[in-house]
């Protein structure tokens, strides 16, 4: 750090990519979460200085008119719409991001087309996709994208099989050059930001972290949940059979985690008898956890519900405001900067640079 700057001026020289492309305060991201990261949450992040997701999940375009049109009575801020490129109504999706002046579009649940990158572009968007793995980063960063999001396996929700810091160690030196990069993933404590920033990212993206803000819509019980879990409590599903394959999911173990394992026997056993094909047996598999979230989320089902969450999960130990999570996320990592500037205490004992002569 430059000794002429102070702790948060280091820190925005080091996210200020970041905080261009977004047009935020801080590059602080809030991740997409299904029936969490709607109007009120969203906002919430962005007025507090962070850039809130919308979760279009599986919306149709009039539902996703109405929750962008609230969300924009609710801040003037930047915010951006997450698009699960696999909606079979994306491209109406996207039209209603446009019509909308959506300034940002974050396609997420596998590899865009760069004719769906070039249309959000051409409308005037700001385009940000998920990187697994250096070259499909490449491939995206070819394609157009504004911005990569890396997010590593500690993160909750459908997941990939590698940890965030080795996805970091991996991408980051390969492309942070050519764009912003944001890492995610069990990330729950400012000195985390900075160590991702000092590798060459330009922010993170947080969510398991906001599930339990003052704002989130989400059901007492579920934050309860969350706040009572430590980290070991969040793990990801398993696949039942190869020829069904399924996209692991974190979430805290209950009832419904045992229920998504009798789902997946059942499904197979109708399509051995004849009952489904192989795509309808997919898909009815993958359906299971929207129901299951929303039973979660909005009902307070904690039982058999899914209580889709992060590994940073053991690190939310009480309900607080939005402003208050991420002023204390920067405070952390002022004081992880700031410990490095306090000089050695005069007359101190100097550490060993040789082993000690062997007695005789």
């Amino acid at each position: 750090m430059n000794l002429a700057e102070t702790p948060r001026q280091h820190i925005d020289r080091l996210w200020a990519r970041g905080r261009a492309l977004l047009g935020t305060e801080t590059a602080i991201m809030g991740g997409a979460m299904s029936w969490v990261s709607e109007r009120n949450l969203v906002s919430a992040i962005s007025n507090a200085g962070g850039f809130g997701v919308l979760a279009c999940g599986s919306m149709g375009p009039d539902l996703l008119a109405a929750e962008i049109e609230a969300t924009q009575a609710l801040t003037d801020r930047p915010f951006g719409v997450n698009l699960i490129t696999m909606h079979p109504e994306l491209d109406a999706l996207m039209d209603v991001c446009q019509r909308l002046g959506v300034g940002h579009v974050v396609l997420a649940g596998g590899l865009p087309s760069g004719v769906a990158i070039r249309r959000l572009k051409d409308g005037g968007a700001k385009v940000l996709c998920f990187a697994p793995a250096t070259a499909l980063a490449r491939k995206l960063i070819k394609l157009g994208v504004d911005g990569l999001i890396v997010e590593g396996a500690e993160a909750g929700g459908h997941i990939g099989p590698v940890s965030t810091s080795v996805l970091a160690q991996e991408i980051l030196p390969e492309v942070a050059d050519a764009v912003p990069v944001f890492v995610a993933g069990g990330i729950g404590r400012g000195e985390a930001i900075l160590s991702y920033l000092e590798m060459g990212a330009s922010g993170v993206q947080i969510g398991t972290h906001f599930v339990c803000a003052t704002e989130s819509i989400a059901h007492p019980n579920f934050k309860a949940a969350f706040i009572k879990a430590n980290a070991r409590d969040a793990v990801p599903t398993v696949q039942v059979d190869p020829r069904f394959p399924v996209i692991p999911v974190r979430a805290l173990r209950n009832k419904g985690t045992d229920a998504f394992m009798e789902t997946q026997r059942t499904v197979i056993a109708r399509h051995q008898a004849g009952e489904l094909d192989q795509k309808a047996a997919q898909l009815e598999i993958e359906h299971f956890w929207a129901g299951a979230l929303r039973r979660a989320v909005i009902d307070g089902d904690v039982e058999t519900g899914s209580l889709m969450a992060g590994q940073s999960v053991g690190l939310v130990r009480e309900e607080q405001p939005v402003r208050v999570i991420i002023d204390t996320l920067i405070a952390q990592a002022e004081a992880a900067l700031a410990s490095r500037a306090i000089p050695a205490t005069p007359g101190a004992t100097a550490p060993r640079t040789a082993p000690p002569e062997p007695v005789a």
